[in-house]
């Protein structure tokens, strides 16, 4: 686990937002943040903010130049914490002022006021299949090669990962949740609260020893968290953005 960050009231807490042309929604949001229309005191990413944003791949950063180009230009001003997901990572060199985190240095601890908070993407506990691959496709090698025949073959296979990303079903309910973290994380971490993306459940799940939060993504109905201490249990209030509100 990576060394401690101070959680800020106010800070906004945005999941899987996975933009791209087909879900334009986070562009707006972003720019409500740029032109200071929205406030956050702190901009905590918790992944798969992007659909497809490959550190080395060239292609990958000039679909979404725009989007990188303001949250580079808000991090100069605001805080800004990036934990890498499985849709866009090796993102250091893209946002060189944020705070970067990787998959292995994740659960990254952090503090808010006198609470121990994990957050996570929410890919850190896969079978070793899914460790050994996450491994492979963040390879500097490998992500050459890819550019390399995409290249090649006039951006065809990112086109067609974007078609198949595209159609997934991103609100679905995850049957026999609670039961699949219990097993998940059992007693392995020691904190108040644990937050992570990636299953995009939007639920709370209150243990003997800790509260887990499975955030709501942008990419349903554009929810996002502002972090208040009004409801302990909840640490955050949900917010759902709206273009011109």
């Amino acid at each position: 686990m990576s060394r401690n960050i101070e959680i800020l009231e106010g800070a906004f807490i945005i999941s899987d937002a996975h933009y791209s042309h087909q879900r334009p929604e986070l562009l707006d949001f972003i720019k409500d943040i740029h032109s200071k229309k929205l406030q956050p005191t702190q901009l905590i990413l918790m992944g798969d903010i992007f659909d497809a944003l490959f550190g080395g791949v060239a292609y990958t950063q000039k679909v979404n130049q725009e989007a990188v180009k303001l949250l580079n230009e808000i991090s100069l001003d605001i805080e800004m914490i990036y934990l890498e997901g499985n849709h866009d990572f090796n993102l250091r060199k893209i946002f060189p002022n944020a705070k970067v985190f990787s998959i292995l240095q994740q659960p990254v601890t952090c503090q808010y006021k006198d609470k121990k908070v994990l957050l996570a993407h929410g890919d850190i506990e896969g079978a070793l299949g899914y460790k050994i691959y996450t491994s492979i496709i963040r390879n500097p090698i490998v992500l050459f090669v890819l550019t390399m025949l995409d290249s090649l073959f006039g951006h065809y296979i990112l086109k067609k990962l974007d078609r198949y990303l595209s159609k997934k079903d991103d609100c679905k309910e995850f049957t026999g949740f609670r039961k699949f973290i219990s097993k998940r994380l059992g007693h392995k971490y020691v904190c108040d609260y644990f937050i992570e993306g990636h299953f995009h459940q939007n639920k709370i799940i209150k243990y003997d020893d800790f509260v887990y939060i499975n955030l709501g993504v942008f990419a349903c109905n554009q929810r996002y968290f502002i972090v208040e201490s009004r409801k302990e249990l909840e640490l955050m209030q949900e917010k759902s953005f709206s273009k011109g509100n």
